[in-house]
């Protein structure tokens, strides 16, 4: 707390310039500091964001120098209209919040913040490269209006017309011609679940892997991660809100938070503990990404060669039914025949592109292999897994050993 306001910070760094977010949770109309069930609310809004920026010339230093201010939330509903009928009247006054803020510089060398979270969508605003402030004025935060919304930035991603949408934490990069824009959906302790979508252009129109426009009314595919459980284990819930970042050879990684479900080992706060998770991503033909299931592990990517394809494997599909785990089903593939002879596709044929390192079923589905780390056996040791884009899923797979 500072004097009487409460902050929030939270945010999202880079090498160039580090950005951060301070929240005020306290009500609009007469300041008082927003408490779960304390009596406090006003029949006004609350949640004020503000971006700031930091400056180093050596981040390993953890010296920092704070430049000031770069945005805030802003509304299209004037300076005094900030009443709330109730605390379940979600028509946000804000309609653009100013946290998550992710940076980019574009292959054309202009320099852009994405940012946002719930509320009327996510923003793309451009920046001063000299000081990574706005390249443009900034009008008044209670009167935006205009694609660029006064300043405060074009919306390039939302959900519907609603002001509070379940879609947040973007994530911004680019690769092959393509920027693609990384966003967690749903609420934060189990549903969280990540999309992603792309557009030639830094300020959009980005579009799926269907080609849904990221401006309409429907979901974003495909689903990279959702909770989900392998058999021995807990599995892992709240799989979102990402970092993106590559080694400089293409080869791709996906960071974010995980958690366990709720109550694991009787421990009633176990849901509440976000650990840190890294995935590797493969590519498929089209261009668009697959995170792996199990967490990265550094395992050598020796070839995989179609004999070890023989056998079960753990079977599951992510689907838009993100509010309880997915769990896994026995499918095994047989050799001989290149069939699969048990499971959901059972009967289905499978070929192997050793080129690709991948599987082609004949329901059309191609699974993409990966060596990773076991983290269900004990003890732990390496096995194959695959990722796959289905319609409207994503198919997520272990081999048993």
């Amino acid at each position: 707390k500072v004097g009487q306001k409460t902050f929030i910070i939270v945010g999202q760094s880079t090498l160039n310039f580090p950005y951060y977010s301070i929240v005020i949770t306290n009500y609009i109309k007469t300041g008082k500091p927003e408490i779960e069930n304390n009596g406090n609310f006003d029949n006004s809004w609350t949640e004020r964001a503000f971006i700031g920026l930091m400056e180093t010339s050596d981040p390993a230093s953890n010296i920092w120098e704070d430049k000031g201010y770069v945005v805030c939330s802003a509304s299209d509903k004037g300076m005094t209209d900030y009443g709330r009928s109730s605390t379940g009247d979600w028509n946000a006054y804000f309609k653009i919040n100013a946290i998550d803020p992710t940076y980019i510089i574009t292959t054309n060398n202009e320099h852009w913040l994405i940012y946002g979270s719930w509320h009327s969508g996510i923003a793309a605003l451009q920046l001063n490269p000299e000081d990574g402030k706005p390249l443009n004025a900034l009008g008044k935060p209670w009167n935006i209006t205009g694609d660029d919304n006064s300043g405060y930035g074009k919306i390039i991603a939302k959900r519907g017309s609603s002001r509070w949408q379940a879609s947040e934490g973007p994530e911004i990069i680019y690769r092959n011609g393509y920027y693609y824009l990384f966003l967690a959906y749903g609420t934060l302790s189990v549903e969280y679940n990540t999309r992603v979508c792309r557009s030639a252009n830094i300020d959009g129109p980005y579009v799926d892997i269907d080609g849904n426009s990221a401006m309409g009314n429907s979901e974003l595919y495909p689903i990279l991660t959702a909770p989900y459980k392998f058999n021995n284990s807990y599995g892992w819930v709240g799989i979102s809100h990402c970092g993106i970042f590559d080694d400089g050879e293409d080869n791709w990684y996906y960071a974010s938070q995980g958690r366990f479900p709720v109550n694991v080992g009787g421990n009633e706060y176990s849901n509440a503990i976000m650990m840190g998770h890294v995935r590797s991503i493969r590519w498929d033909a089209n261009g668009w990404p697959l995170v792996m299931p199990e967490r990265y592990g550094a395992v050598p990517q020796v070839p995989i060669t179609e004999a070890e394809i023989a056998g079960d494997w753990e079977h599951l599909a992510l689907t838009t039914n993100t509010g309880n785990q997915k769990t896994s089903e026995t499918m095994t593939y047989d050799l001989s025949t290149h069939k699969i002879t048990s499971g959901s596709w059972k009967s289905a044929t499978w070929t192997f592109d050793e080129a690709t390192q991948t599987i082609t079923t004949s329901t059309g589905v191609v699974l993409y292999l990966q060596r990773e780390v076991d983290w269900e056996t004990t003890p732990r040791t390496h096995t194959i897994v695959y990722a796959a884009h289905g319609t409207q899923k994503t198919y997520w797979g272990k081999k048993i050993h």
